[in-house]
């Protein structure tokens, strides 16, 4: 790959890279830093109905989930950042072939070449 491709995707990872953490900050700024009572808009002392508990906890849980997946993805773009300054991206991890551009257009942070990854696939990696 030369350097004006690599300059190319870097420019792509650092963009993801920035629309990712402003997601995070976004999940957990609606989600994760309300308490119960700011979520239900109740401003009394009492405690709330149990579905309406519940309904707020499933909430939490399903925000964590998108955080924690959010997070994932940023790992593996770090990664990807990071093998562009090593000199390995766009390299397969498995076979070290060249992952075809057409892949790195749809998942920039791919370490896997397509033959490669349905390999692992269909043996249910």
């Amino acid at each position: 790959m030369d350097k004006r491709t690599k300059e190319k995707f870097k420019k792509i990872l650092l963009e993801e890279k920035e629309k990712v953490i402003n997601e995070i900050k976004n999940l957990a700024a609606e989600n994760l830093s309300s308490t119960q009572r700011d979520l239900s808009g109740d401003l009394s002392g009492y405690s709330l109905h149990p579905a309406d508990m519940g309904t707020d906890n499933f909430q939490r849980e399903l925000a964590l989930g998108l955080v924690s997946n959010e997070q994932q993805i940023l790992y593996k773009i770090e990664g990807a950042l990071q093998a562009i300054e090593d000199g390995t991206y766009g390299k397969c991890d498995i076979c070290n072939k060249p992952i075809s551009e057409s892949r790195l257009k749809a998942l920039s942070f791919a370490k896997l070449c397509i033959s490669c990854k349905e390999k692992e696939e269909s043996e249910g990696k």
